[in-house]
């Protein structure tokens, strides 16, 4: 994937725009609630999309003596800002529908209002699959955030379609407004979700247990892969996770009769060999004599202790 999560999104941003204009065109000819909530929520897509470019410019900075762990946070302010846009969308959505649900309309050229609609659910398709194999490669929940919202819009797309079909055929009006009453209970879990996984990034949620398991896995490999594993001991991992980069900590317990310089040059091997597991890592490796703990507190769960006679 060469392109840029600035291009991807600036994509999306103009994919927004086209998709405000065919969506609003084939709400207005029709005269569909359906139609029209999804017309709603692609303003919904403008505004998150123009946020998160934003927020990945800043999360692009390199560390400065303000930030010295960097910028990567930001991203989880993009995403957060859009999982609470889409639940206002939701809400508006939700209280047009049942004005129109109390008093319904006939739908009117519904061939054209269909065409325009799938015209528009076909391009948000596309960039939506080319934003998750960026935000898969990259890391980057900006934009995956994105890309849901985009996938949301097209499933919404999809069921008003099937929706308005079911009304040309049945004469129901009422089933038109009570379709987009559910598209807006869909796209409100949606941005719920997004809400909640960017307040669990802002608290530093640790790494996914595939992840800590392949630390576990590196150390393991390491003590057995050198000549003084049997005198090593680790203990003490915690993880973090802050956008596309991810952070450890751990120490490393080795003879108290080393020399600095010998358990220093150990250590920078196992740097580097965690960093080389799990690509954006940084790593911190505190240097401890055996026998010794840096602190009287240790949570259980998140430490390994590999003991050797």
């Amino acid at each position: 994937m060469n392109l840029t999560p600035k291009t991807l999104l600036r994509a999306s941003i103009a994919v927004a725009l086209v998709t405000i204009v065919l969506k609003s065109l084939a709400g207005y000819i029709t005269h569909s609630m359906g139609l029209i909530s999804d017309a709603m929520e692609s303003f919904v897509n403008l505004a998150s999309a123009t946020f998160a470019l934003a927020m990945v410019t800043i999360a692009e900075r390199p560390a400065d003596e303000g930030h010295p762990y960097g910028h990567h946070k930001a991203e989880y302010f993009s995403s957060g800002f859009e999982g609470i846009l889409i639940v206002g969308a939701a809400v508006a959505i939700f209280w047009v529908s049942v004005q129109r649900l109390l008093a319904p309309q006939p739908l009117e050229q519904l061939g054209w209002g269909l065409a325009l609609s799938i015209v528009s659910s076909g391009l948000n398709a596309g960039l939506a699959w080319l934003l998750f194999r960026a935000a898969q490669a990259r890391r980057s929940i900006a934009l995956e955030a994105d890309a849901r919202h985009l996938m949301a819009d097209v499933w919404t797309s999809a069921a008003v379609l099937v929706g308005i079909v079911a009304v040309h055929f049945t004469g129901w009006l009422w089933l038109d407004p009570l379709l987009a009453i559910g598209v807006a209970l869909n796209i409100a879990r949606e941005g719920a979700k997004l809400v909640w996984r960017s307040s669990q990034g802002l608290m530093d949620q640790a790494l996914e247990p595939e992840t800590q398991a392949l630390l576990r896995a590196t150390l393991e490999r390491f003590a057995a892969g050198v000549p003084e594993g049997g005198r090593l001991c680790f203990d003490d991992i915690f993880t973090r996770s802050a956008g596309q980069r991810r952070f450890a900590d751990l120490h490393m317990h080795v003879p108290g009769d080393w020399t600095l310089e010998r358990a220093a040059a150990l250590r920078d091997a196992l740097e580097q060999a965690l960093m080389d597991a799990v690509p954006g890592l940084r790593v911190t490796i505190q240097l401890l004599p055996l026998g010794m703990e840096a602190r009287a507190t240790r949570l259980p769960s998140d430490t390994l202790e590999e003991s050797h006679p």
